[in-house]
């Protein structure tokens, strides 16, 4: 009889496993999904469309087409938490959703905050994830729809605006470095490095172009930073340094791919410092970069060590006088 039991309960457990998949959720709850996502497309499809043309047309933005894949296996992580809730619909909700839809065309007439627009696609999404499931379901899928944001592309003004800066250090570091070859003179002007070489000034001059601002790498760069650092578990502020070290590793990364561009301009050949050689060079910062992270990561987990101390206990036989 105990036999039974345990097979039973053995069964039970088993069937348990294979229910919380994706595919116990049933054909009606997909053919709701379908019904809201194309709805909110409908809405927003201006928006939505806009952010992928500039996915296919603008290769500092091609990595968009991996943020909805990235926010997908988020979601999967905590598929057990997700299935195992019971929906329960929250109007807080469905107020945030009205709110927005009404924001979207009064930004349009009046407000006209044109990163406003996009960003108004992802807010209406948690709008409708906090409605249709409650705070419980927000507490496991508020990284997933807040990690949308990557996806969508800066303003030109504020691209512009962020990587002037980052040609102008990009230039000047560089100047220094190559100043320090025997025979090499350099000097900048804004983002545009004069070089004398051997007596003889090279024309035409170096100039860090916004391809080179390394802001490509530095989006891209956060937003898996962000995954690895939700992936792999770790304390909140090994977390937090290693989300904020993203920045300076890849503006240091863009630093090294700028110097090698100049040495290779000045001492080989200047073809090998354009086109796809100049696009082969920026792709090989990216282990680069991985590289500066993983040792940053491996040197917190190795900051502390956790010392386990084993405790021996005596046991004392005491005997009975016979």
């Amino acid at each position: 009889m105990n036999t039974n039991s345990e097979s039973l309960s053995e069964m039970d457990v088993n069937g348990k496993h294979q229910e919380c998949g994706w595919g116990s959720l049933g054909i009606a709850v997909y053919v709701k999904i379908a019904i809201i996502a194309g709805l909110l497309y409908y809405l927003f499809r201006e928006e939505v469309n806009g952010i992928v043309y500039r996915w296919v047309n603008d290769s500092s933005w091609s990595h968009g087409f991996l943020i909805p894949l990235f926010s997908l296996y988020f979601v999967n992580q905590h598929k057990r938490e997700i299935l195992s809730i019971e929906p329960r619909r929250n109007w807080l909700g469905l107020v945030f959703l009205l709110l927005f839809i009404a924001f979207y065309p009064l930004n349009y007439v009046y407000f006209q905050i044109g990163y406003a627009r996009p960003l108004t696609v992802v807010a209406c999404l948690g709008s409708i994830v906090l409605f249709l499931g409650g705070w419980k379901m927000i507490r496991y899928t508020w990284l997933p729809v807040v990690y949308l944001v990557f996806a969508v592309p800066l303003p030109a003004r504020m691209y512009r605006s962020i990587t002037i800066p980052m040609r102008q250090l990009a230039a000047q570091i560089a100047t220094a470095l190559l100043g320090l070859v025997q025979g090499l003179e350099a000097t900048v002007n804004g983002v545009v490095i004069n070089v004398i070489y051997k007596g003889k000034p090279l024309e035409p001059p170096l100039d860090v172009a916004e391809a080179c601002s390394g802001m490509r790498l530095l989006m891209a760069f956060m937003a898996l930073g962000v995954a690895m650092a939700y992936l792999h578990w770790r304390p909140a502020w090994q977390r937090i340094v290693l989300l904020c070290s993203t920045i300076p590793i890849a503006i240091v990364c863009n630093i090294v791919r700028v110097t090698i561009t100049g040495f290779i301009y000045i001492l080989w050949d200047a073809k090998y410092a354009q086109g796809i050689y100049h696009d082969m060079l920026g792709m090989m910062m990216l282990p680069l970069a991985f590289g500066l992270y993983g040792m940053l990561a491996w040197f917190m987990s190795n900051l502390f060590v956790s010392e386990k101390v084993s405790s021996e206990t005596e046991t004392i036989i005491r005997r009975k006088p016979s």
